[in-house]
């Protein structure tokens, strides 16, 4: 598979980008002649800087308001191109794009435009150059892939062939299926893109939330089957216009864009396993069984904390490492490690970002075959050094630079907790009926959301639901689920435009992202809530007219409203049923736990946020509260 990107998907400058996209394993570049043109450097020496990188030219683009055009207009457009043609052969570009026209000049019909074609096929065939003619979703008289394709068939030239872009096609809602029937010769590249699924003008769409293949909303996987339905296998580039990723990382942005073109493929495979695809075969996406174990870093001071409140939430204390400090503590299906040791990664991680949730890991069917997954799409795999007795566990890098462990039911995997800990007889304090892990939340910057979303919507056997806006009394936060279909795995993203929020301030605070609470799940939340209170747990306090306000918009019994504010539980419902919230104090003003009991209903109490999170701003300012917050 030839994978490439164009220049104006990143940022930097020319040398820049380059660089960027060669280290991502890209084929090759797209040219993008803005970027060319602000570059301080001759096109044949543009040209070696590409070849130097190791890449190929895929494409020269682009090219406008070329067909169609009256005279004067249509001397100047074939002038402008012949220029255009010495660039070309200066840089070593074989193949030039000429987006349909928007000038308001231009003249419709299909023949005239098919002249113009031909005369131009003639002049680049006197060259050795290609031309590839792209409908603009916006094209004043071309702006359907179909009527570009005729115009190409018309022209009946060998050098003129038809570019598809996915962000045109899906657009407009246009049927991918007519893409089939075009032979596969006369399409000279593909370029793909998807976006969120907004309703605005094509064009400012287009230039400003265009994202990676399985970042977005568009159907990218169906388009691309028709695409390959018709024998194509060239080149597949990425065309993206964003503002965001022309301010991120050149060359984080690089790596997803390769990571999201690998997985549309490996899905056009699973979609099509009769169509021949050049490219090494992956295993499935992950599915996961279970979350086996959250491990937190710590030193002895903040794991003296996180331990009392543990322990008012009904954890026990369960078993101790062989060799590391390194503590079990459990609960209904529920493992939690906390990691005192003054070696590895833990500790390094404990310096700079104190005590965090640092680690998970999961339970799969193998998991060697999931670090083969992980490592094709890009993941980076993590190793320490182990005892001679320890198990090597398989990891990659996560969000914030944390851990994902895998675990499997083979060999020694299956029996880590037998082997690495032992047994602690400790005076169990009364289970809150705490049952296992409905989901994990993690905050990020906004700018990193994308990212973290395909990472896992690759890597993992899950779906992602629409993005929701939740309200912080200081600003706003955006925030997207990635789950499984057993709801084994649950992953909130929240992503903090400013620093202000509460998920901006955990970002800022910790020094980058991470798993900023975790939620626990029960059958039976008052029950619950009462053995926590037995046990000394302080839960956070809500305000009293939070609940004077759900029991009129509800129309909530009163008993059970009163019931839900003895407790400090929240509630939520819709259509297909309820749910009932209560969360922890913070900890390292941070951190928490929350604690749902769900009765049909599949959400995240989104609506509780602005509740939840002025609650704990109270807690933060209150100067009788320290920072490091215990059960109480």
């Amino acid at each position: 598979m030839k994978t490439s990107i164009a220049t104006v998907s990143i940022s930097g400058d020319l040398r820049e980008k380059l660089s960027a996209i060669a280290r991502a394993g890209y084929y090759g570049v797209e040219i993008f002649e803005n970027d060319f043109l602000v570059y301080d450097a001759s096109p044949r020496d543009v040209g070696q800087m590409v070849r130097d990188a190791g890449l190929a030219l895929t494409l020269f683009q682009p090219f406008r308001d070329f067909e169609g055009m009256p005279e004067p207009y249509r001397k100047r457009a074939f002038d402008r191109a012949e220029r255009k043609f010495d660039v070309m052969g200066e840089l070593g570009a074989e193949l030039m794009l000429i987006c349909s026209s928007t000038s308001s000049a231009a003249l419709g019909g299909i023949d005239r435009i098919a002249a113009d074609f031909f005369e131009l096929g003639e002049r680049a065939a006197k060259r050795n150059l290609r031309v590839g003619y792209e409908a603009l979703a916006w094209g004043r008289h071309i702006n359907d892939h179909r009527d570009a394709w005729e115009v190409v068939r018309r022209a009946d030239q060998p050098n003129i062939g038809l570019i598809l872009d996915s962000f045109h096609t899906l657009s407009r809602k246009i049927d991918v299926n007519s893409i089939r029937s075009i032979p596969a010769d006369k399409i000279f590249i593909v370029q793909l893109a998807d976006a969120p699924a907004f309703d605005m003008d094509l064009l400012y769409w287009s230039r400003h939330y265009r994202n990676m293949p399985g970042e977005g909303d568009l159907p990218v996987l169906d388009f691309m089957r028709a695409v390959r339905a018709t024998g194509y296998d060239g080149v597949l580039s990425l065309e993206i216009f964003n503002d965001q990723f022309r301010a991120a990382s050149n060359r984080a942005v690089a790596i997803d864009g390769q990571r999201s073109l690998v997985n549309l493929m490996d899905q056009v495979r699973r979609a099509e396993p009769q169509i021949s695809i050049d490219m090494p075969a992956m295993p499935a996406p992950i599915a996961v069984e279970q979350v086996e174990f959250i491990e937190f870093t710590a030193d002895p001071a903040s794991a003296k904390s996180l331990v009392a409140l543990l322990t008012a939430m009904g954890f026990r204390h369960s078993g101790q490492h062989k060799t590391k400090q390194v503590a079990r503590y459990s609960q209904g299906a529920v493992n939690l490690v906390i990691n005192t040791d003054l070696n590895g990664l833990a500790h390094s991680t404990y310096l700079a970002r104190g005590l965090s949730a640092y680690a998970f890991g999961v339970r799969v069917e193998d998991a060697a075959e999931a670090m083969e997954r992980a490592r094709a799409l890009g993941a980076l795999p993590f190793s320490q050094q182990a005892g001679s007795d320890e198990t090597i566990l398989p990891a990659i890098r996560g969000v914030g630079g944390g851990l994902i462990y895998f675990f499997d039911d083979k060999g020694d995997l299956g029996k880590v907790w037998e082997r690495e800990f032992d047994p602690v007889t400790s005076t169990a304090p009364n289970s809150a009926g705490i049952e296992g892990i409905d989901h994990l939340a993690q905050s990020m910057p906004y700018d990193e959301m994308l990212t973290w979303l395909l990472f896992y919507n690759s890597i993992f056997d899950v779906s992602k639901t629409p993005l929701v806006d939740i309200i912080d009394p200081s600003g706003l936060v955006r925030s997207q689920v990635v789950e499984n279909r057993s709801r084994s795995l649950r992953i909130t993203m929240n992503g903090a435009e400013n620093r202000t929020t509460m998920a901006g301030q955990f970002v800022a605070e910790t020094f980058g992202a991470g798993t900023q609470h975790v939620a626990f799940a029960t059958s039976d939340i008052f029950a619950t809530a009462a053995r926590l209170l037995e046990n000394g747990f302080a839960a956070l306090q809500i305000s009293p007219n939070y609940y004077d306000d759900i029991e009129a918009r509800f129309g909530l019994d009163p008993d059970f409203v009163g019931r839900l504010k003895q407790y400090q539980i929240l509630f939520d419902e819709d259509a297909h049923g309820r749910y009932l919230q209560l969360y922890s104090p913070l900890l390292n003003g941070a951190f928490f736990f929350e604690i749902v009991e769900r009765l049909g209903y599949d959400g995240y109490g989104a609506s509780n946020a602005i509740f939840r999170i002025a609650a704990q701003r109270r807690l933060v300012n209150s100067s009788a509260i320290p920072r490091d917050v215990a059960a109480s």
